[in-house]
């Protein structure tokens, strides 16, 4: 009996019908006859997600036309062949499905195939290594120690430490990572495996601490099974939800363990692209002891890694020259111990505010105040669980990297239709305890097409609380909320809003959220370059905080820019896993040399979002 209740006669059948269809396809494709390619898709939606196999790109192509296209551009070059099925085939409401294995001239890759009637609906294929440059896993580790007697023979704490002493000074780096925060990492790690000369610059004194230096009660809203490491998954006994200070203890141990060169205590100070040179001039400060050298790195890329968001948003209101107490954003707020008998505000009603509001509540404030100046998405940490498990990211769940190849496979453009169903059903099976947050005062949304969390991080990075707590305090009262009100005036003591409600406050805390990822690249490159490559992140939906034009896939994060050599890369735990093989294979494969004809490399149609 297969897993989804499908009997094994319709499983035989299933795979009897994926098997035609790929043999079909791998002998049109090596006849390279697209007219007759694209009738193997559906004829009324179809679509074709490629992660760097084809176009050394992230790209969708989202009709038979388009995939036309796309393989008039890549399929010559990339030569694909040796199609197979991967595992079982599954079958679900009519729509057939199953991984699949293939290579091309330079690399081997996976994919993963729905069928509808018998034609394709969505196909993905990622390329997961190249050929010659395989990372050295599994039956390929390295020896560790020679056999034999080698005279001037060097310990692997030798070979390391001469390495740590001369990338950066002796030899350049092929590539720069800016941030130390877990996708610079990741990254690293990637571009570990691959043998590429990679240098992580970070300002802060020791990997973690970018975890370590935010509010006290911090702790990840995603669950272990989503939030694993490449090449060291989190210990059986890890907690289901990660305290902040222990995940940063553990990217230490990563940092330290998977021998990545992180720069810590240095500080990019600014950074050029060479156009003759073909490679980047990165000035930094670095610490080491009491003493302070400012070096020059030459890479060939520089990769920002500086977190999915830009710099702070503090809003500026009337008075706030004048308040007596302290005001402070909520990247800057650490505990609510030092709040005891005071009155506090919180000016934000997203997961930051959440849980700051929780502390300072749970710690003994005279009054908590909420202020929400536009709606959240809220969902509860069960529900959320329950969502990210039927993904596959559970206890005893199949192997990480399927579901994340299974979980990228479903198209942007009509992934809110896979989420609009399981957030009606959410919304219905859990009414009580949303009837009392909006008895409270508290405004909800859904989404603009009510397509739920997921979906609006993907669109905006923000606008949601996976609720472990606060909500309930909300509701009861005990964290006073004030909704659909504007901020009019601070005054020395106290917070002045639209309904004439005046709140003491001895603490104004700005949960208010961030600016875009590519401020980075304004501050640290210039705002020339930053123009260039257009804003980081979000979709084009035409939805609230992301306009259209449709975008495909995110701006501009894990594939080519439109600034030679710079490349972004962010976005959470998950995110961060699956998307840094296909930015390091990118970085790999032009290393070496290889060929990599960029297809589909969107314009910029905003300078700054």
């Amino acid at each position: 009996m297969a897993s989804n209740g499908v009997s094994n006669g319709d499983t035989n059948h299933s795979s009897e019908i994926v098997e035609a269809w790929l043999a079909e396809f791998d002998e049109t494709l090596q006849k390279q006859d697209i007219p007759h390619l694209v009738t193997l898709f559906d004829e009324e939606e179809c679509f074709w997600r490629d992660l760097v196999a084809f176009t050394w790109n992230l790209y969708t192509a989202e009709s038979k036309d388009e995939i036309a296209a796309m393989m008039e551009s890549t399929l010559a070059e990339t030569r694909p062949s040796g199609w197979k099925i991967d595992g079982q085939v599954e079958e679900k409401d009519g729509v057939v499905s199953a991984f699949l294995r293939f290579e091309t001239a330079v690399g081997r890759g996976r994919g993963y195939l729905r069928l509808k009637g018998g034609k394709c609906w969505t196909l993905l294929t990622a390329l997961t290594e190249l050929k010659g440059n395989e990372e050295p896993l599994g039956t390929g580790r390295p020896m560790g120690v020679k056999d034999g007697n080698v005279p001037g023979r060097k310990t692997w704490y030798q070979t390391r430490r001469e390495e740590t002493q001369d990338l950066g000074y002796k030899t350049q780096p092929f590539v720069v990572i800016i941030g130390g925060g877990q996708a610079g990492i990741i990254l690293a790690a990637r571009l570990r495996m691959l043998k590429v000369p990679t240098i992580i610059v970070e300002k802060n004194s020791r990997p973690g601490d970018s975890w370590r230096n935010r509010y006290k009660s911090l702790c990840l809203h995603d669950p272990v099974w989503y939030d694993h490491l490449p090449y060291m998954p989190f210990p059986p006994n890890w907690p289901v939800f990660s305290p902040k200070d222990k995940m940063g203890d553990w990217l230490e141990a990563y940092v330290s363990l998977m021998e990545l060169n992180y720069w810590s205590s240095t500080e990019c100070k600014s950074a050029t692209y060479n156009e003759k040179q073909g490679e980047w001039e990165v000035n930094v400060e670095r610490s080491v002891g009491l003493s302070t050298e400012t070096i020059q790195l030459r890479p060939k890329h520089l990769v920002l890694a500086t977190g999915m968001s830009g710099m702070p948003n503090v809003p500026k209101f009337p008075g706030a020259e004048t308040f007596e107490g302290l005001q402070c954003h909520s990247s800057k707020f650490t505990t609510g111990e030092d709040w005891v008998g005071k009155n506090c505000v919180v000016i934000g009603s997203n997961t930051s505010a959440h849980d700051i509001c929780t502390s300072l509540w749970e710690c003994g404030a005279a009054s908590v105040t909420m202020v929400q100046r536009s709606s959240t998405h809220v969902l509860t940490v069960g529900t959320s669980l329950k969502n990210i498990g039927n993904d596959g990211y559970k206890e005893g769940g199949p192997p990480v990297d399927d579901c994340d190849l299974k979980f990228a496979s479903v198209p942007y453009k009509i992934f809110h239709r896979f989420a609009i169903p399981a957030i009606q059903r959410i919304a219905k099976e859990q009414a009580p305890f949303y009837e009392g947050l909006t008895k409270a005062g508290f405004v909800l949304d859904w989404g603009d097409d009510g397509s739920g969390l997921f979906v609006k991080y993907l669109r905006r990075g923000g606008g949601y609380y996976i609720d472990v707590g606060a909500s309930e305090l909300v509701a009861n009262g005990s964290i006073k909320l004030k909704s659909r009100v504007k901020i009019v005036e601070i005054k020395p003591k106290s917070i002045l809003l639209s309904d004439g409600t005046e709140l003491p406050a001895d603490l104004i805390v700005y949960a208010t959220g961030y600016g875009n990822m590519n401020q980075w690249a304004a501050k640290l490159i210039s705002q020339e370059v930053a123009d260039k490559v257009g804003p980081c992140w979000g979709l084009g939906s035409g939805t609230t905080n992301d306009p259209g034009p449709w975008e495909r896939e995110l701006r501009n994060m894990w594939k080519p820019t439109k600034q030679e050599g710079l490349w972004f890369m962010g976005g959470n735990l998950h995110q961060c896993r699956h998307f840094s093989l296909p930015l390091a294979l990118q970085l790999k494969a032009r290393m070496e040399n290889i060929p990599t004809p960029t297809y589909g490399v969107p314009e910029v149609n905003h300078s700054s979002l």
